[in-house]
């Protein structure tokens, strides 16, 4: 009696702590069955049918996996994509020099033949969806190991996918929900020909660039735009003169009426990964080990790039992007580990599994259940070295080190000897150089080894390059061939033999070879076994919570790439004692912020000119000033970067480009009274284009409302 009355309290106080939150990232063929009563209760006026169809166009035609890791949305019936400036970064990055410096002083195509081609760059859209889950677990047994089991999902999977799209241009890809309890098809089209259109300088565009990141208030543009090109026929292409602007099934209008708290909105995209269902002691390790020393090791390289940037030019066009890319998630878990502590994410999590093991305790048919959470114990205790030694690698000899990295690639080749080997390896080259300093690199690599042997030094998993022959930065870089273009190019013109005998005794090679080698060796298989046995563990985990608590809270699945919807509603926050943020920002908020000369905080000239002169167009609030920037309660994560905020009409009306630093736990823990999501209000967006970049001929094609 007593354990079933502390279970019916636990549940209880579960259930209020989840009626506010509208957190989730829902399928959205499961729209109509899960979501449309309480989306249409909070102010939706469209039906989940115009969300999500298959049969006839919706809002889902609109939306594009961009590059495959952001998302963008189709704003015009000429192919024209709206997406954040971030996720256009490395194509912007790519066009620019000292002498065309699209990154400081921004881009914009006077007409489509000035537009920019993008090698590599794709534009994604999900055809339909389909659940698949029988049919690729068919022959699945009780006594399969997990490498059995995802090599028959594979096999099963495949012959599905061909049947699928036989005949047609589609792909397809099948993906687990519900960690492995189900299975999902996805069926799209992928389009190859898109071009640069038009982008802000950095100072609108990443304004307050790394002190900002994450932070709310926030009066950054981040947006870019971009074009799909197709066929005479509107179909897939590689580049042509002769494509055409791709005509879509459906593009979005865009609203210019603006928000108000309590407004409803839902953000439509490509979230990448979350895990809401761990356990407390995974939330432990990850907040409290893991992330601590990858925090440690971002920040050295940072510091280090910072530097160098500063004082060339040059380095900064080079390392922009990876500046950008490296000082994203060090903040991103400083903001996790605050936001776990700040919510007593732990304590719930022990809340739940007590309140979990309480049910399985109560009722003998759930008594398979009873030993889950002790083999988490288990498993996780076997798992944190090897995880720190693996993130040990991958921030330092795989991300932090490019020397290590690029050196690497060679390996094959000093194996075989194959020429077709080399010339793989050519291709990379300047692709390499473009974005390399070896002066900043050499500073890296003498900062991050001694960091990596000192922090690792009690650790088994250290690699022996550390305790024998070692080489210092300065012999590195003043001896390998990979440290130098020119060098490594002269190089190539010899014979393969040569070559091969050169780069086997370069001392570049020598570390990454005993680096990488360590990681395969050593590292690789251990992690991966172990993660083995937690994949199984948390699927029959997750089934059990649906089991046993079915009425704790609407399941969905975590984030993995593919197309969701979440809603919730403009709000402010109130992170901090005595501490609250109203839900907009507006353009005297960015001068309020502005120092002249600044890389962060510097403003445009022009800019500076219309806020002077208030000259805001058709764009400002009914205040009279120029939004920014909103925020509300959708839930979110990496990969919804460029996602449409959609208003109760189904309209754009900004733009997802962030989340508030205080809630990015949202990834592993939502919490309601914290998690807010970051966007460029679609007024502002409109004004860059039209009074500040003057191309408002771009304007013509949207279908303004």
């Amino acid at each position: 009696m007593k354990n079933l009355k502390r279970l019916f309290l636990s549940i209880l106080m579960l259930c209020s702590l989840n009626m506010v939150a509208k957190e989730g990232m829902w399928l959205p063929m499961f729209l109509q069955q899960l979501n449309e009563t309480e989306m249409q209760a909070m102010g939706l006026e469209l039906t989940a049918e115009d969300i999500y169809s298959i049969n006839n166009g919706s809002l889902k035609d609109a939306i594009v996996h961009f590059g495959g890791g952001c998302t963008a949305e189709v704003i015009s019936g000429e192919g024209l994509l709206l997406t954040n400036h971030h996720c256009g970064y490395g194509q912007i990055q790519s066009h620019s020099s000292v002498e065309n410096d699209y990154l400081s002083n921004g881009f914009w195509a006077k007409d489509r033949s000035e537009e920019l081609t993008n090698e590599g760059l794709t534009a994604t859209f999900i055809k339909y969806m389909k659940e698949v889950t029988a049919d690729v677990l068919l022959n699945e047994t009780d006594g399969m190991t997990e490498a059995e089991r995802r090599e028959m999902i594979k096999s099963l999977g495949d012959s599905l996918i061909s049947l699928e799209i036989e005949g047609t241009h589609y792909e397809a890809m099948i993906k687990p929900f519900f960690k492995g309890n189900r299975y999902f098809m996805f069926v799209t089209e992928t389009y190859t020909d898109v071009r640069l259109v038009g982008a802000p300088p950095s100072s609108i565009g990443k304004f307050g660039s790394d002190t900002d990141n994450w932070m709310w208030p926030r009066h950054t543009g981040d947006f870019s735009i971009f074009r799909i090109y197709a066929d005479k026929d509107n179909n897939p292409a590689e580049y042509s003169e002769d494509n055409i602007p791709y005509t879509p099934n459906k593009h979005l209008n865009i609203s210019t009426q603006g928000v108000k708290p309590g407004d409803f909105t839902m953000v439509y995209g490509f979230p990448g990964r979350t895990d809401e269902y761990l356990p407390a002691v995974a939330v432990k390790q990850i907040t409290q080990v893991l992330n601590p020393a990858k925090i440690s090791i971002r920040k050295t390289a940072l510091e280090i790039m910072d530097k160098e940037m500063r004082a060339s030019d040059e380095v900064r066009i080079k390392y922009a992007s990876k500046y950008a890319s490296v000082a994203n998630y060090y903040k991103k878990w400083i903001g996790e580990n605050t936001g776990i502590q700040k919510t007593q994410g732990l304590k719930r999590k022990r809340e739940f599994e007590q309140a979990f093991m309480d049910a399985v305790n109560s009722d003998e048919k759930y008594a398979d259940y009873a030993g889950l959470l002790a083999v988490y114990d288990s498993l996780y205790g076997e798992l944190e070295d090897i995880a720190m030694a693996r993130d040990y690698f991958i921030e330092i000899a795989y991300r932090g080190v490019a020397i290590v990295n690029f050196a690497n690639k060679v390996s094959k080749f000093v194996e075989t000897g194959d020429a077709k080997d080399l010339e793989r390896f050519k291709k990379s080259i300047n692709g390499h150089f473009k974005n390399y300093d070896a002066h900043t690199d050499e500073l890296l690599f003498d900062a991050l080894f001694k960091k990596y042997e000192l922090e690792q030094a009690d650790s088994e998993y250290l690699p022996a390059y550390f305790n024998g022959k070692t080489y210092s930065a300065k012999e590195v870089f003043s001896k390998s061939y990979f440290a130098s273009q020119e060098k490594l190019e002269d190089l190539l013109n010899s014979s393969t033999k040569k070559v091969q005998k050169k780069l086997s005794k370069d001392p570049a090679f020598k570390v990454a070879s005993a680096l990488y080698g360590h990681y395969r060796n050593v590292i690789y298989g251990k992690y991966w076994s172990l993660e083995d046995e937690l994949d199984a563990v948390d699927r029959e985990y997750l089934k059990a919570m649906m089991e046993v608590l079915p009425d704790y809270r609407n399941y969905y699945p975590d984030a993995n790439s593919t197309l969701r919807l979440t809603y919730g509603q403009v709000q402010g926050v109130s992170p901090l004692d005595a501490v609250s943020y109203g839900h907009i920002t507006y353009l005297e908020g960015m001068m309020e912020k502005y120092v002249p000369g600044d890389y962060e905080f510097d403003l445009p000239e022009k800019l500076i000119e219309l806020y002077d002169s208030k000259d805001f167009g058709p764009y400002a609030d009914d205040n009279g000033k120029l939004p920014v920037c909103f925020i509300a309660t959708n839930h979110t994560t990496g990969g919804n970067s460029g996602s449409p905020a959609l208003n109760a009409k189904g309209e754009l009306v900004g733009l997802n480009f962030d989340r508030a630093w205080e809630g990015t736990m949202s990834d592993i823990n939502y919490d309601a009274s914290r998690c807010r999501n970051i966007m460029v209000d679609a007024r502002y967006v409109l004004f860059i284009i039209d009074k500040f970049a003057g191309a408002g001929y771009l304007l013509d094609e949207m279908t303004i409302k």
